[in-house]
């Protein structure tokens, strides 16, 4: 592998591509690895559940406007 080679997952395919062969809309990456493409949903399913938790403590923390409040514009 030379020096600067990106790696893709390819989402419809579900291959790892060295280099973009795809079109843009059905990649993730670039990644600096074939392994860590490889990974990419699990990565992306990760990222996603914190995001969840983090979503619930804010309301939680901060709850939902008042019945009747007009959102904001």
């Amino acid at each position: 592998m030379s020096e600067g080679t990106e790696f893709y997952y390819n989402l419809t395919t579900g291959q790892v591509e060295e280099g973009r062969q795809s079109h843009g809309k059905d990649l993730m990456g670039p990644y600096a690895s074939r392994e860590e493409a490889s990974r990419a949903l699990q990565k992306a399913e990760s990222r996603n559940e914190a995001w969840d938790e983090e979503d619930e403590e804010w309301n939680e923390d901060y709850g939902q406007p008042p019945a009747g409040s007009a959102p904001n514009a």
